[in-house]
């Protein structure tokens, strides 16, 4: 793994001196699901009407406030809630910021008050701004912070963790997909530390299905491990990705077989997160396989 020393020797020199004021949402999550032996768990929730696998169904806000009541009951530790669909194979209508705000604005007080922290996934500083007056505690940016330049500033002026995601415009089945991914971490972090964002504040996803060919996608949970040497936790998103009908024909609703594959194994590979849009049997899977190695 000469890659991933070389992340090691690179990235730790280059570190926020020290954390953002105030509670770090983050640690407390992690120190939480250590005993549990799986991971945090991240519960999708869509108030789009274009996602890829859920558009439209909790649009409304009484909907999206009972899905968001679901996921916490059945054992979600962050809520993650997106109001412009980021459709990772492309085909995504941008949203202006108004009607971001709109969507989000009966919806996100309401869940905050559920008692599960919210993550606000969002590549706009002025929707991250919002969110976290309103009760957020995470910002999910599906462009790692270089996309909107206010981005990091807001983040930090917050002390808010960040989940910095791997992105592309568009897929390369012709490059490096593991050295793209390691290349784009590196220019994210630079612009976090730079801002004041702490280290143990930042989370990296290497974005499954964004920009990537199925084939990479199924690289990238393959050699997880090669992103630890940045000694952050790592999120892997992997819930009903086109990649799994590369391996078996089936539409975004016929995936649960697929994800729960995907996301056994990334935890197997070093994921410290799952975002899932199927929480209760995420959790039963990844609690009967943490049950199989204890018992060895």
């Amino acid at each position: 793994m000469a890659k991933a020393a070389a992340i090691s020797a690179t990235a730790r020199p280059m570190r926020a001196a020290s954390a953002a004021p105030g509670t770090n949402v983050l640690a407390e999550l992690l120190t939480k699901a250590r005993p549990r032996g799986h991971p945090l768990i991240m519960g999708v929730l869509n108030v789009t009407p274009d996602s890829f696998s859920d558009g439209g169904r909790f649009l409304q806000p009484p909907a999206a406030i009972e899905q968001a009541r679901r996921l916490a009951a059945e054992g979600a530790d962050i809520i993650d809630i997106g109001a412009e669909s980021t459709r990772p194979y492309g085909g995504a209508l941008p949203v202006s910021l108004e009607e971001e705000l709109e969507r989000l604005t009966p919806i996100l007080s309401a869940v905050a008050t559920i008692g599960i922290p919210v993550s606000i996934d969002t590549i706009k500083a002025g929707v991250a701004a919002w969110a976290l007056e309103q009760g957020a505690v995470i910002v999910n940016d599906v462009w790692g912070l270089q996309r909107d330049p206010d981005m990091a500033r807001v983040v930090a002026e917050h002390g808010a963790p960040v989940i910095i995601m791997h992105n592309r415009e568009s897929a390369d089945g012709s490059i490096d997909i593991i050295a793209d991914v390691t290349d784009f971490f590196s220019r994210s972090l630079e612009i976090a530390w730079a801002a004041g964002i702490a280290h143990d504040r930042i989370v990296l996803d290497p974005g499954i299905g964004f920009g990537k060919t199925p084939e990479q996608s199924l690289a990238c949970i393959a050699r997880l491990e090669t992103w630890r040497g940045f000694d952050m936790p790592l999120l892997v998103g992997a819930s009903r990705k086109r990649f799994i009908t590369s391996v078996v024909p089936s539409e975004p609703m016929e995936r649960l077989g697929g994800s729960l594959a995907a996301n056994l194994a990334a935890v197997e590979n070093g994921a410290a997160i799952i975002r899932t849009h199927d929480v209760a049997p995420t959790i039963q899977a990844l609690a009967v396989s943490a049950a199989i190695r204890h018992a060895r």
